[in-house]
């Protein structure tokens, strides 16, 4: 335990994207949320199926999102319960008590279904029975869904360390250091694995890309200058879903920095004065991101121009966006999901799911869109027919 306590102690715990910094000092009607507007939905959203996981989430900002893989969503709850079920009608598949403190996961490729827990370890298991496989020990606390690729398994710690783990028995392959600030949001960017290439975010605003079979490093880039008088005005967490599209990699940075950097190098391609936690989304040539005020935007991922920038959910603490057919979704703190048209960034539907909010940002997956509670309900909608 106290092994766990020196490193959480050193990076403090930092809930939804810092807002409640911004509010030290603050009159409580300036940092209240916006008022939700009304507006005659033109698109009608309709609940497929709902289920509990267990106990969810605690409010120790833990990363347990649901992950889908061949027609079954994978998710976990913050007492060790680890579950499968069918995405088409919510039935469980199996599920299994593991009492382990899950912290990051569920992640799945192939066969494995891959977490993370609050005492530094990480645990596979297998995706169509539950049965555990292996566990492997790191040296902290696991926030990001481990990922797998060509037979190696990368996770990436909180402080700073990335492991390469073999896939078949969980032992240590190659192991890569890399500092972090003593203050940092209470979060950590997934791996996204490409290619042979891992890229990792980094609490100071740096991003680097490892090969996945050595761990050697390719390059790395400082996304934006940490500067300011005091740890809180340097934060700079990259600590969103990073993308990789064509030759390229979206990065977004809590410190005012969204770039499009050269995947093959790092170099820089453009960036735009962004400040976003929670990362990007692309489809196609549109990129949609959500900022720390709240404010949703639409950008050409080609070259960050803007398409819109909606401000009528300010201060609602905003899930990162995902695209929906012809729409964009996002989630709110109130348990709000938005659905936004991309052609004008006005209002089309709005459903109220739970209210404390969610574990992450909906899952689209097909027609079907997914969210998981804080309280762990998962619900599955279907839009499609729009209003006249």
């Amino acid at each position: 335990m106290r092994q766990w306590l020196i490193p959480a102690l050193a990076a403090l715990v930092l809930l939804d994207g810092c807002s409640w910094i911004k509010s030290w000092g603050d009159d409580d009607d300036i940092d209240a949320p916006a008022k939700l507007l009304e507006f005659e939905p033109t698109l009608k959203v309709g609940k497929v199926w709902s289920t509990g996981i267990g106990k969810g989430l605690d409010k120790a900002g833990r990363q347990l999102r649901p992950a889908y893989s061949s027609g079954s969503l994978y998710a976990a709850d913050y007492k060790g319960l680890l579950m499968a079920i069918d995405a088409d009608n919510g039935r469980k598949q199996w599920e299994i008590k593991t009492k382990l403190p899950f912290t990051g996961g569920p992640g799945v490729s192939g066969k494995l279904l891959l977490m993370g827990t609050q005492n530094g370890e990480v645990f596979a298991f297998d995706v169509s029975t539950g049965t555990q496989l292996w566990s492997a020990t790191v040296t902290s606390e696991v926030l990001a869904a481990p990922a797998e690729s060509d037979g190696i398994v990368v996770v990436r710690c909180i402080d700073g360390r990335v492991f390469g783990l073999d896939a078949d028995t969980g032992q240590r392959v190659w192991v890569y250091d890399h500092s972090v600030p003593l203050l940092t949001l209470r979060g950590n960017a997934p791996p996204l694995l490409r290619a042979g290439v891992a890229f990792i975010g980094y609490d100071g605003g740096q991003v680097v890309a490892l090969r996945v079979d050595d761990g050697t490093l390719m390059w790395e880039q400082t996304l934006v200058t940490v500067e300011g008088r005091t740890e809180l005005e340097r934060l700079s967490d990259i600590d969103g879903q990073l993308v990789f599209i064509a030759s390229d990699l979206l990065v977004s940075s809590y410190k005012n920095r969204l770039a499009s950097l050269a995947a093959d190098s790092g170099r820089l391609l453009w960036f735009k004065d962004i400040s976003s936690a929670t990362g990007v989304t692309v489809d196609r040539i549109n990129l949609a991101i959500s900022d720390k005020d709240g404010n949703l935007w639409l950008l050409d991922r080609r070259n960050g121009a803007e398409s819109w920038k909606h401000d009528q959910l300010v201060r609602r603490g905003l899930t990162r966006p995902v695209f929906y057919g012809r729409f964009i979704v996002v989630g709110d703190k109130e348990g709000y999901l938005h659905w936004i048209n991309i052609s004008d960034g006005q209002f089309a539907a709005r459903e109220k799911v739970g209210g404390n909010g969610f574990s992450g940002p909906p899952l689209v997956v097909g027609n079907t869109l997914y969210v998981m509670t804080q309280k762990g309900e998962i619900t599955a909608f279907r839009a499609g027919v729009t209003l006249n």
